[in-house]
Parts: structure tokens; sequence; C-alpha cells
């Protein structure tokens, strides 16, 4: 992808994101959520645009491959539905696609008859090696306006949030 085309992009999506629905009188929370919102929304977008251009896939395609070489005995398509936070038929879908084209393979599960063992090929560890490197870059380029102090901050302050957030 283009510089110039990344950037007009980013500016397209900095003229109108979530943040824009509120002013100064409303509550800070709900200002840091829609800006917390606007910021996942323009790197998940950057990500989208630049794995379709560069590798011609999707991001969840990317996202179920990932998850996938992390776990070299597999996954159950049910655990993959969770880890990628989508519906069990979203999964199907993406691994049907992806075993058409041979980069994962689908196995019975011994533990259980009803459940399958998702597993990548050895093609499909190759591509998901291809785009993986890229991708790290993609994220460190995006992420690098902030320092590495900040990044840690961040970091943590999100860490008690999500932790705060999941008791609730």
């Amino acid at each position: 992808m283009t510089a110039k085309k990344i950037k007009r992009t980013t500016v397209a999506a900095t003229v109108a994101d979530s943040e824009t629905r509120v002013n100064a009188n409303d509550h800070d929370a709900l200002r840091l959520w829609l800006r917390l919102l606007a910021c996942t929304n323009l790197i998940e977008g950057q990500v989208r645009s630049r794995l379709r251009v560069e590798f011609d896939t999707t991001l969840p395609r990317f996202d179920l491959m990932a998850q996938l070489e992390r776990m070299p005995e597999g996954l159950k398509m049910g655990e993959l539905s969770k880890r990628m936070m989508v519906t069990g038929g979203n999964v199907t879908g993406i691994t049907d696609q992806l075993v058409a084209e041979g980069l994962v393979v689908r196995e019975d599960n011994p533990a259980d008859r009803r459940a399958y063992i998702v597993k990548l090929t050895a093609e499909g560890r190759r591509q998901f090696k291809r785009m993986a490197e890229p991708h790290e870059k993609w994220i460190i380029e995006l992420l690098a306006g902030l320092g590495d102090a900040e990044k840690k901050q961040l970091f943590d302050l999100l860490a008690k949030m999500k932790k705060h957030a999941a008791i609730l």
C-alpha cells in the first residue's frame, strides 16, 4: 500500500469517527470510551486495508491463522470462536475457505466425536509467517506516536481497566 493511499485512509477516518459524537460536556468516561473506540477502529482499518492490499486476505482469516499458529496441536471450533470473539458460524465459514485452499485441516477429535480440531497445514504455516512479520511492523508503526514509557503506562492502565470491567 502506498504511503499516499494510507494517509488518505487515515485522514478520512479522523474526519468522522466515533469520537465526533461527544462534546466537552459529556462525562469523561464516555469521552474516554469513544476515544478508545476511535483509536481501535483507526488501527483496525489500517491493518484490514494493508492485509487486503499486500496479501489479498482479510483480518478474520489472518486472526484465525494467528490463533492456530500459537496452538500447533490445533483448536476446537468452539475455542476458536471464543478466542476470536465471533460466532461459530463465522469461524465455520472462514475455516471452510481455508480448508478449500489447503491452509488448514479439520481432524476428528479423539476426545469428543462431535467436535473437530482445526490445525494449520505446512502451507498455512508458511503463508501465515509471510504475513506475520509485516503485520507486526504495521502495529509498531501505528503505535509509534507513543514513547516506550507511554506504551507501558497505557498497557498497564488498560490492564487495570480490563480487570475491572471483567468483574462487573
